[in-house]
């Protein structure tokens, strides 16, 4: 049984993002991270593959990016990936990611596929649904828990009011949230050593148009300055909720 983990590659959550000439996004000193989300689906699968009864041949990461994402990569192989994937392109948007993913999985068939709920950077939650669809396989949202039972795949989901657990067959695309593992991975002096050695598969794209673009970004406007109302006055504060910030 194979594993693949797809990886976005993020700006570290504490970054300060700040933007120059006409608001374009400025990636000077961003320091750059495995999204949390796919790092702890990693961690998952990684330690599916510690316990030989599982049976789990081989842990792989795959990410739509440049060249410049290799280092983010790098790090999902010291870790603990066996190997990696990259598609040599520029991400636009998440049905261009799901589709470049789907191409590549169609030509080297994974038992289980990965995917974090969501980026920390778009937040879209889209990508896993998409990537199901493309490659014609069930998928299952908001898994929090993912055992192997005797050969059967059990997932544990969140639902309004508690929890369901199904078994699915192989194979399939898991989209994952907190939960999945307690804390990631992190990576060992002989991880980082023997990453340096690991193949990345780098594959060219296939032809494909995104459906949407950005345009541009724009700052939200500065907060209005706090106004106090005496409390013998409670008029004045209903005519600021009316007229001002309108909300009654």
């Amino acid at each position: 049984m194979k594993i693949v983990v797809c990886i976005s590659h993020v700006p570290d959550t504490t970054t300060k993002v700040k933007f120059v000439n006409d608001n374009k996004l400025d990636e000077t000193g961003i320091q750059w991270i495995i999204n949390p989300w796919d790092e702890l689906s990693l961690t998952r699968a990684l330690e599916l593959k510690d316990d030989p009864a599982n049976g789990i041949e081989k842990v792989t990461v795959a990410h739509v990016g440049p060249v410049g994402a290799e280092p983010t990569i790098r790090k999902a192989l010291a870790i603990g990936a066996d190997d990696a994937i990259r598609i040599n392109a520029t991400s636009s948007d998440a049905y261009y990611v799901a589709a470049q993913l789907a191409e590549v999985l169609k030509n080297n068939p994974f038992d289980i596929i990965l995917c974090g709920i969501e980026s920390s950077d778009f937040n879209g939650s889209t990508v896993g649904g998409m990537l199901a669809e493309f490659l014609g396989i069930p998928s299952v949202s908001s898994v929090s828990s993912l055992n192997l039972v005797n050969g059967e795949v059990i997932l544990t989901r969140e639902i309004d009011g508690g929890k369901e657990t199904v078994a699915i067959p192989v194979p399939f695309v898991a989209i994952v949230q907190k939960g999945i593992t307690k804390e990631p991975r992190i990576p060992s002096m002989r991880g980082i050593m023997m990453a340096r050695t690991k193949p990345i598969l780098v594959s060219e794209p296939v032809s494909l148009d995104a459906l949407t673009e950005v345009v541009q970004y724009e700052m939200p406007k500065p907060r209005a300055a706090c106004k106090f109302v005496n409390p013998e006055n409670p008029a004045e504060l209903i005519t600021l909720l009316q007229n001002e910030a309108k909300v009654i």
